[in-house]
């Protein structure tokens, strides 16, 4: 029986932004140019559209229809479909991928905030790429400011996710997911003006396939999970918020379109700025923060855009570490009976404390490190590369091969109507194809 008294969303749009606010973040305009330019540009490009439409989409339908069919959290999901089953570990292991996630991503959250000051102060006027990089590394080098930042980023998200799902995050991302696409095409269309754009593109778009290994599936393989919020719980999540008439497939290719659409967006303006400036394009983690600085001192208003992209980056941040924080609170509020105020605070108390230690790690000589990586970076690479396929592959065995037939041929087909040929589709790549190429890319 349907919860009734569970907050939800209230439109298609609504569910499709709030979808769309959790995939599209950090992971496209942070993670997705560095993994690029780490991975060897076109390539991995390519190897991970491919992957986004044969394992993504399907993964991401498999979540959706477990959590609206049982209106419940990530794990209370699992144990209402098969109670008495150890299926609901896969909630567990989704409830250890957010606290990890959060951790090392509130840190990158908090960096947003600091560089809408800067931007301010004008701190980046007149200095080289160089000069930006060194500024970046003292920053992150400085124990105490970037703790600052994610504090004051973590009482914002504690405010947001305090208003419920449909005041708070819902409403939250009508208005500003928008506002992000429009500043996102206005600086593309200025990378055309740098000095040497044309590399960039071609970085981007013209594969060398000797590039492409084991190590390279198994990024691509985790950015696109990573990046769809697959196997960390919140599609479940969200998908329990889901309306029942709302159409599976299209909100799983409406967001699926939009998160790559934002990926490549993002690569076109980093990219032209990188080989524009003589930025490399394996700078790493920082390589966003390091570039969009140079990229505002050359183009007319920079000022202004520089403010504006960097809270708007900082809003990316937010729609998508509001997703991961209402994984825990659902969770802990749910399968505990405790009040949604109580969680919230214990939550962002709890991973402030977690991405303090993580921020730390980042300090040069930290002893916070383990076989030489930081905390932060191992999070990062565990989750992306490991955690998130393994805890996505499960959910899809589970509905390809232990919810009934007819049981997610109705969840699919919403309000009775379904192609055959789509649903037949689904299935076999649910059973075999997902399946046999996660577990071929990460076990073989």
């Amino acid at each position: 029986m349907e919860n009734n008294s569970r907050d939800g969303f209230k439109s298609n749009l609504g569910t499709i932004l709030a979808l769309a606010g959790s995939a599209v973040g950090l992971g496209n305009i942070w993670r997705f140019p560095y993994i690029v330019g780490e991975n060897g540009g076109a390539a991995f490009i390519l190897l991970y559209v491919i992957i986004i439409v044969l394992i993504s989409i399907p993964t991401f339908m498999c979540e959706l229809s477990i959590g609206r069919s049982a209106r419940s959290n990530v794990s209370g999901a699992f144990k209402k479909l098969s109670p008495k089953t150890p299926w609901h570990h896969i909630g567990t292991l989704s409830i250890i991928s957010s606290i990890l996630i959060a951790s090392f991503y509130t840190v990158i959250a908090g960096w947003t905030l600091a560089f809408i000051y800067k931007s301010i102060v004008s701190e980046f006027d007149g200095m080289s790429g160089d000069q930006v990089v060194n500024t970046f590394n003292s920053f992150i080098n400085n124990p105490a400011e970037p703790l600052f930042w994610l504090g004051g980023f973590l009482v914002v998200t504690f405010i947001i996710v305090m208003l419920g799902v449909s005041k708070g995050i819902e409403k939250f991302n009508k208005i500003l997911m928008p506002m992000l696409f429009l500043i996102m095409i206005i600086m593309v269309i200025n990378s055309f003006s740098l000095d040497n754009y044309k590399a960039g593109f071609e970085f981007m778009f013209n594969p060398d396939f000797s590039k492409i290994n084991l190590e390279v599936f198994i990024n691509a393989l985790g950015q696109a999970f990573f990046s769809m919020s697959l196997g960390v719980g919140t599609i479940i999540t969200y998908g329990s918020y889901a309306r029942k008439q709302d159409n599976l497939l299209k909100l799983s290719l409406a967001t699926a379109g939009t998160d790559l659409f934002v990926a490549l967006m993002a690569g076109m303006i980093i990219f032209p700025a990188v080989f524009s400036f003589g930025i490399s394009a394996e700078a790493g983690s920082g390589l966003a923060f390091v570039t969009f600085p140079v990229i505002f001192q050359s183009m007319s208003g920079g000022y202004f855009f520089s403010i504006l992209f960097f809270g708007l980056l900082f809003i990316a941040a937010l729609t998508s570490l509001i997703s991961i924080i209402e994984v825990l609170v659902s969770y802990f509020t749910e399968e505990f009976k405790l009040k949604r105020k109580i969680v919230t605070i214990l939550t962002c108390v709890g991973i402030f404390i977690t991405s303090s230690i993580c921020s730390l790690s980042l300090v040069e000589d930290s002893s916070l490190k383990i076989n030489g990586m930081s905390l932060f970076d191992l999070f990062d690479h565990t989750t992306a590369s490991y955690l998130l396929p393994i805890t996505g592959m499960l959910g899809v065995i589970y509905v390809g091969w232990f919810l009934k037939r007819d049981f997610v041929r109705k969840e699919l087909s919403s309000n009775g109507i379904y192609s055959t040929w789509y649903f037949s589709a689904f299935m076999v790549l649910i059973k075999y194809i997902v399946p046999v190429i996660i577990s071929l890319i990460l076990f073989v």
